[in-house]
Parts: C-alpha cells; sequence; structure tokens
C-alpha cells in the first residue's frame, strides 16, 4: 500500500487514506516505527488553516496515544517550524497537517525525524507495512493533544538569527501574502517588529480560503498591492508556508530560480558557498544554469520534490538548493524549506548589496518555457504508447539540443506534467499542447 508522495500523504479529507481509522493508525503506526526509544515518545502536531485540520489532528492524537505517545498541538503554525522544533526542543518526530498549495477541500500528513528531516523513503515504507498490518488495532480514545502555542516564540527567534532588524532597510514598505494559510500566525507580527512598514492581504483564514486567489499560486493580488502602495518587495507564502515567491517593485514575479541565483552568488562573494555548487531540480530553467556557470558555480539537479533536494545537498555537503516553485532550502537555517526565512535572506541580500530585488534578479536572462498538466486516470508508461512516443521523438529532434523537455507525473496529484524549453515560445508551446492532446486521448 504506497501512502507516501513527494510530499508526504495528500488526498482527500475524509477520503481514504485520509479517512478517520487511516489517520488513526498512521499515528499508531508512527510510534510503533519509532521502536523503543528508552523514554516516553514525544511527537510535536501543527497544522495549517483548513477546516478539517481539527479532526485529523485528532484521530492522529488518537492513534499516537493508544501506542503510549504524548501528543503536543502547537496549533496553525508554518510547516518550517515544526521541522525546526521537533529537533531543537527534543520531540522525537514532528508531523504536519497540511496539503501544501492545494484547495481546501485536500489535506495531507507529512511527518519529520527527530533531526527536523523529512523521512526517507525506507522510513515511509516501513510505516505503510505497519499500516497494512492487519494483527494490529488502534487502541486509543478521543485523548485531546496537549497545546503548548508558547513553543512558536523559538522558531520566531530563530528566524530572526537570518535578519536581527531591518537595518538600512528601516521602515521599507513590504507586503505579504499569507495566502490566508499557516503563516498569518507568524509573518506579519515579525515583520512589524522588525522595522518594516507591513501591508498584509490574505490573512483571514476561515477554513475554506486557504490559498483562494492569494498565496503563492495566485500572485496577481499581491503584484497589484505592491505596485498600489509603493512598495520595493512583496512576498507570497503557500498555504502551509514552506515556500515563497516574490514581486519586485514594478510588480515582476520572482521566482525560485532567481532566487537561488541571487542567493547562490551573495553566498559565494561571501565564502559561505561550499564546493561552490547548489541543488536545483530538473525543473530548473536552463537560464539558471548558465548564469550560475558564469558566476563560477555549479548547478546539480535533482529530481522534483524538496526532499530529494535536501538528500543530495546532505550527500554533496552542499547548503544551498530549490525549486523553482519557491522552495529554497538555506541549510544554515534549516534543512527543509521555510518561506518566511527566504524571505528574510532576500532582505539581507538587498540590505547587503543596496540594491531592489529587480536589480539582483535581473541577472537571470531565461529561456522560454511551457508547462502544460494534463489530468490522467493512470500512471501509465506513456512511452509505450506508440503515438504519444513518436510525438515526443519528434520534439525532442526539433529542439535539436537548444532546449529541454521534460515530462513526469505529479507527486501528489493525478497530473501528467509536460515541460519544454527552448527558443521560441511559439514552437514549444505548440509542441506541449500537441502532446498533451495525445496524452488526454489514451490516459485521461
Amino acid at each position: 500500500m504506497k501512502l507516501f508522495g513527494t510530499d508526504g500523504i495528500r488526498g482527500k479529507a475524509g477520503v481514504a487514506p485520509l479517512d478517520p481509522a487511516t489517520v488513526a493508525r498512521v499515528g499508531a503506526a508512527l510510534v510503533r516505527s519509532l521502536g523503543d526509544t528508552g523514554k516516553p515518545v514525544r511527537v510535536l502536531i501543527g497544522r495549517d488553516t483548513r477546516e478539517s485540520g481539527d479532526w485529523i489532528e485528532q484521530e492522529l492524537t488518537r492513534g499516537l496515544t493508544g501506542e503510549g505517545a504524548t501528543a503536543v498541538s502547537i496549533g496553525v503554525i508554518p510547516t518550517p517550524a515544526v521541522a525546526y522544533l521537533t529537533s531543537s526542543q527534543g520531540f522525537d518526530a514532528g508531523i504536519v497537517i497540511s496539503a501544501s498549495h492545494n484547495p481546501y477541500e485536500d489535506n495531507g500528513i507529512k511527518i519529520f525525524s527527530c533531526r527536523g528531516e523529512k523521512l526517507d523513503e525506507k522510513l515511509e515504507a516501513g510505516i505503510e507495512r505497519l499500516i497494512a498490518d492487519t494483527s494490529w488495532q488502534v487502541s486509543g480514545d478521543n485523548t485531546v493533544p496537549t497545546a503548548d502555542t508558547g513553543l512558536a516564540q523559538h522558531y520566531v527567534t530563530h528566524l530572526r538569527k537570518i535578519l536581527p532588524e531591518a537595518g538600512p532597510l528601516g521602515c521599507a514598505r513590504v507586503v505579504i501574502d499569507c495566502g490566508n494559510g499557516a503563516t498569518v500566525t507568524v509573518a506579519p507580527t515579525l515583520f512589524k517588529a522588525l522595522g518594516f512598514e507591513v501591508t498584509v492581504i490574505g490573512d483571514r483564514p476561515n477554513g475554506r480560503n486557504i490559498n483562494l486567489e492569494c498565496g503563492s499560486t495566485h500572485l496577481e493580488l499581491l503584484q497589484k498591492t505592491v505596485v498600489e502602495r509603493g512598495a520595493r518587495f512583496g512576498v507570497a507564502f503557500d498555504g502551509d508556508g514552506d515556500r515563497a515567491l516574490f514581486v519586485d517593485r514594478h510588480g515582476n514575479t520572482i521566482d525560485g530560480d532567481a532566487i537561488l541565483l541571487i542567493a547562490g552568488d551573495q553566498l559565494k562573494q561571501e565564502g559561505q558557498l561550499p564546493g561552490a555548487a547548489l541543488v536545483a531540480t530538473v525543473m530548473s530553467n536552463i537560464g539558471l544554469e548558465l548564469a550560475l556557470r558564469e558566476r563560477g558555480i555549479e548547478m546539480v539537479r535533482a529530481p522534483v520534490g524538496d526532499k530529494y533536494v535536501m538528500e543530495e545537498m546532505v550527500k554533496r555537503g552542499l547548503v544551498l538548493g530549490g525549486e523553482q516553485s519557491g522552495h529554497i532550502i538555506f541549510a544554515s537555517h534549516l534543512f527543509t524549506g521555510d518561506g518566511i526565512g527566504t524571505a528574510l535572506h532576500m532582505l539581507r541580500i538587498m540590505a547587503a548589496t543596496g540594491k531592489e530585488l529587480d536589480e539582483l534578479a535581473g541577472a537571470l536572462v531565461t529561456y522560454p518555457q511551457v508547462l502544460v498538466n494534463v489530468r490522467v486516470r493512470e500512471r501509465a508508461d506513456y512511452m509505450t504508447i506508440p503515438a504519444i512516443a513518436e510525438s515526443i521523438r519528434g520534439v525532442e529532434q526539433r529542439l535539436e539540443g537548444n532546449g529541454r523537455l521534460l515530462i513526469r507525473y505529479s507527486g501528489t496529484e493525478p497530473l501528467l506534467r509536460i515541460m519544454i524549453e527552448g527558443k521560441d515560445d511559439s514552437d514549444i508551446q505548440q509542441w506541449a499542447n500537441e502532446i498533451a492532446e495525445l496524452v488526454k486521448g489514451h490516459l485521461g
């Protein structure tokens, strides 16, 4: 039984595998997978603002306490806060209840180890086997988790190590879009305390409006607000706060590729980029690779998913990595993406260089890129379908080494993603649509 995708367990809230019985078994199986720790097991739980978060937390607690563990709830809090606090406050594991950028009907379960790192696939497989084992049942009752929202201050203190105060950016106008999600409990207060003039949008969660026409997947309102307010900086977080995308003073979008270039270049100049390399994914634009090469920085590509970026960073001893979508990992801060942390790093670099965000991002010249998502009924091997395979080979020949074609299934949704980079925008759009239509006809 495969439950874990690239970012934990995810699906429709109330429907398997996020039905109450399975959720409780996830909690119990997690404790069982830890084995005999020689001390009482403590598990930290945080969640985003979805209306289903409350009952999922309750069912997880039922499973955890049924196996003798103590469940501590920190309430609504960004994912990276759980990662940091799990490690720094001596918890045996951390759980985040969130479906990140997905709509409110979805939810998910992310699990962190005692080191504050996402579980590797071996540990995930072990939990899956325990859940599938019918020889045991959940024995817990409806125990309420212990609440400790005061833990959040430790996370805020850790964030302020990146940027203790606004400094030369003091009183600068910034706009923050919390996406009606988890960052609403931390970001507005923090940025005001640092000395910025803050406008906040997407800060009225009601359980159903998370990511709804706001946040990092819908930047239009942020772009409009930044320009109208004459702000120097705008940042949008996703629902659980582990990624961020930016808007410059002119309303232009700054994605994860630009962030990696800005941060990589600055860290190298400061002598803080070991190996003169960073990790990106197969989705990062070839323009990033070329710009980094000009600066003497190697770009290592990993599969899509911030946990794969992290694994590659650990393997190579690197300190910076991320995704085009805005998941950026600064190892000096955390070994997981942190949207608020990324925003503070960008502000730190602006303060250190005296440059605006658009000036810093202007060094990245991207190739035209299109991404077409096709909803599929099954994850079949598309290369075994002659018409699709022939079309793919034809596009690869037309690119003639001057671009890239990448096709992959989403790790969290029933989608096949078709990405093409090339010199001519109209050509690559046409080629992507051709492949997409064939996929719809055979797999949609």
